[in-house]
């Protein structure tokens, strides 16, 4: 039978003494006195989630009353009854410089906390920009069951008043998703954000632009290859057609995950998009770019770095160099060699589009409704990458390059 724990009173606090080990005086539900050696009294709230045991600090004795510490222990299990880690809270509070109070701030802080593990560093980084600069300087300090839909709609106008439509829905979308938490966890009584849908003025479709007219490819590569600004952006911009990834997927490339022996390119999945690990088989003209770059940055982790080698670089480096090279927003992005690729590989060249939806790393389905994996098809999409890096050498010499087959499986 287990021990029953006596509660705590003010009396047993206060004349708890110090021994030569910490000392443990517990009131129950998880809460106990902490005694040090050295004489401190400190509260903590001992718990279990997610199949681990926890730990929060409550602060001192008797700063903190007993009183107060059962209050905060009590409100800790409030939030352990809805499948909330009190520590997440608190460590969001802290990010949010704000006390006890489940503001919009907090609660957006501990939902990224919770799910940034399944999104890729950058978007990570970008979800949690525009909340600091678009939501929190406005709603941030509000508890989040008194936001009214008018005042949330107020907030996003703001953005959409600067002509940024689109980036006003996706905040909408943001706070669609930390309403939604908010809701299921408790702390809300209805996602706000569903009933936004419609209140703001139609967003634009956005196009990437990307040159896919053969003549007009081979000048860019020209440009490229005459390109006088950093070597390493210069060879970021060289392989970007090659292995047409997204520019983030790029710029973030690691010399360990370059197998040169096998010609590929093995990208994790907390990497891509889809979070499935992606193979980019290398065609000789990508080797001999990468072996260009190696003395440089080999020995660093990125194999194109930034301004340190343990850092990659600038997410704009590329959109500036073909700014540089005189190539407007409406004529090519970074990410436009993918559509170049895309288009080219399908209509002159004749490639099955599965092969290609497949290389790009879209999500392609097989007969049976399965998702590829990331080797299928791997030796057809070798030899495609291949001819593409031919076909681009021949347009930059003037060579007119024959459709590429695959026999029809």
């Amino acid at each position: 039978m287990p021990k029953r724990i006596i509660p705590l009173t003010d009396m047993k606090a206060q004349k708890a003494k110090p021994k030569d080990k910490p000392l443990s005086l517990f009131d129950g539900g998880g809460l106990y006195l902490l005694v040090t050696p050295s004489g401190g009294k400190l509260w903590r709230f001992k718990y279990r989630f997610d199949k681990k045991e926890k730990k929060i600090a409550f602060g001192s004795y008797p700063e903190i009353s007993l009183m107060d510490a059962r209050q905060r222990r009590d409100d800790a299990r409030k939030l352990l009854a809805n499948n909330v880690d009190p520590g997440a809270v608190r460590k969001a509070q802290k990010q949010a410089k704000v006390e006890e109070t489940e503001t919009f701030e907090v609660i957006a802080r501990e939902w990224h906390n919770k799910f940034k593990s399944k999104w890729t560093e950058g978007h990570a980084l970008k979800y949690m920009r525009r909340l600091e600069l678009d939501l929190f300087p406005w709603i941030g300090a509000r508890p989040i069951k008194d936001i009214t839909a008018p005042e949330l709609l107020a907030a996003l106008r703001r953005t959409e008043s600067r002509g940024a439509i689109d980036a006003a829905h996706r905040l909408r979308g943001l706070c669609n998703m930390i309403f939604r938490y908010a809701t299921a966890t408790g702390r809300a009584q209805h996602n706000l954000a569903q009933d936004l849908i419609g209140s703001l003025p139609p967003a634009q479709k956005r196009h990437l632009a990307a040159i896919t007219e053969p003549k007009e490819v081979a000048k860019l590569l020209r440009a490229i290859d005459n390109y006088h600004g950093s070597f390493i952006v210069k060879c970021a911009l060289r392989l970007s057609p090659l292995v047409f990834v997204r520019p983030g997927e790029l710029r973030h490339m690691q010399w360990d995950e370059l197998d040169f022996e096998k010609a590929e390119w093995n990208i994790p999945a907390h990497k891509m998009k889809l979070r499935q690990p992606h193979i980019v088989p290398l065609s000789k003209q990508s080797l001999e770019i990468l072996n260009e770059i190696k003395p440089l940055t080999g020995n660093g982790v990125y194999v194109f770095h930034g301004r340190t080698s343990n850092r990659p670089m600038s997410n704009n480096a590329i959109l500036a160099a073909l700014r540089n090279m005189g190539y407007t927003a409406e004529q090519m992005t970074p990410h436009g060699f993918r559509a170049m690729a895309r288009t080219i590989l399908d209509e002159v060249l004749q490639v099955r589009v599965d092969l290609i939806e497949a290389q790009l790393a879209h999500r392609v389905l097989d007969v049976l409704g399965r998702a590829y994996n990331r080797t299928k098809h791997l030796p057809e999409r070798r030899k495609m990458m291949q001819t593409w890096a031919d076909y681009l050498d021949g347009l930059k010499q003037g060579a007119k390059v024959l459709p590429f087959k695959i026999k029809e499986s």
